[in-house]
């Protein structure tokens, strides 16, 4: 009989996987910033593990330019074999965990302020008392920082408008979203069950700034419609644009949801602008780059859900396929 023998491994650079995560981050994403913002981390921390890194390997990994960073002939070579070893290494994670396990970890959501505020304490609670192995991390911004959030792989899921008809191919759309000319309390023109948007000419509003999709759409109508319809002030803030309207008598734009409270008890006024309406699709993506994990696609079926029923509530029109 023969006697048994181990298998023979020599590991020294590969032993540490956190390293080579690294060293995939980097070359997937082009950059040491973006790189940073993905794995959590930060960019001098990051410069430091891969300095370290080309160190243990005796060769130059990237190469530096003033974009970013690109693989040099080392890094193409091993690139293949460590997104390998990595994919293997997940692969055994999930088998000793058991695919049965509860979904957890960390799902980040990316959201605009006006659609994260009627959905985030709701979603909390469900996935408080559904997933409890599940930690959600909320980030709000304009379109444009939530859209660089996706990008960058910063959110697992992003919550955005879609000002057309359909959503791309990879996107869900959630709701379909009216827009409203909102007032302060008791003005005559937004008291209104409906206003034209050629009542919008010349009005005092709040808006915000550009690059962004509501402004964007409202400018290039105004200027189809040869209207004027300039801001005497641009905000980002939502919280802001409401408590401007209602105390210096402004005008904005925005979705029903945006003000529902308000609306409802009276401080601020809301018309739904016709002729021709505004409207916008709520979308929801997965980060690319990432891909929907077992958490992540939790969450995500919760925000459906959520969103379907608040729908029913008269908050939008829901798009979902049922």
């Amino acid at each position: 009989m023969c006697s048994a023998k181990a298998t023979t491994l020599q590991l020294d650079i590969a032993s540490n996987l956190h390293k080579w995560r690294t060293f995939l981050a980097i070359a997937e994403l082009g950059s040491l910033t973006r790189a940073a913002l993905f794995l959590d981390s930060n960019q001098s921390l990051l410069s430091r593990q891969l300095n370290a890194l080309e160190r243990d390997c005796g060769a130059r990994l990237f190469n530096r330019t003033g974009r970013g960073v690109t693989l040099s002939d080392v890094g193409e070579r091993i690139f293949p074999h460590v997104k390998n070893l990595l994919a293997d290494a997940e692969q055994l994670e999930v088998e000793i965990r058991g695919e049965a396990r509860e979904p957890a970890g960390r799902v980040t959501v990316g959201s605009l302020p006006s659609i994260s505020g009627p959905i985030v304490g709701r979603l909390f609670q469900q996935i408080r008392a559904q997933f409890p192995g599940i930690h959600l991390k909320i980030l709000e911004g304009s379109s444009g920082q939530v859209e660089e959030w996706l990008a960058d792989a910063r959110v697992d899921i992003a919550i955005l408008y879609r000002y057309s008809h359909a959503v791309p191919e990879q996107e869900q759309a959630l709701a379909s979203v009216e827009s409203f000319l909102i007032g302060p309390a008791g003005d005559a023109l937004t008291s209104a069950p409906e206003v034209a948007f050629s009542a919008l000419h010349d009005l005092p509003f709040i808006l915000p700034s550009a690059p962004n999709g509501l402004r964007t759409t409202l400018d290039a109508l105004a200027r189809q419609e040869h209207m004027n319809l300039v801001p005497v002030i641009e905000a980002d803030s939502l919280p802001l644009m409401r408590s401007l309207v209602a105390q210096e008598r402004l005008y904005t734009v925005l979705p029903i949801h945006a003000v529902w409270s308000e609306v409802q008890d009276g401080s601020l006024s809301a018309a739904r602008i016709v002729d021709p309406p505004l409207q916008r699709i709520v979308s929801m993506v997965f980060a690319r780059n990432k891909g929907p994990g077992r958490a992540a696609s939790a969450v995500a079926r919760q925000i459906a859900q959520i969103v379907d029923e608040q729908a029913r509530a008269g908050m939008w029109r829901s798009t979902l396929q049922t």
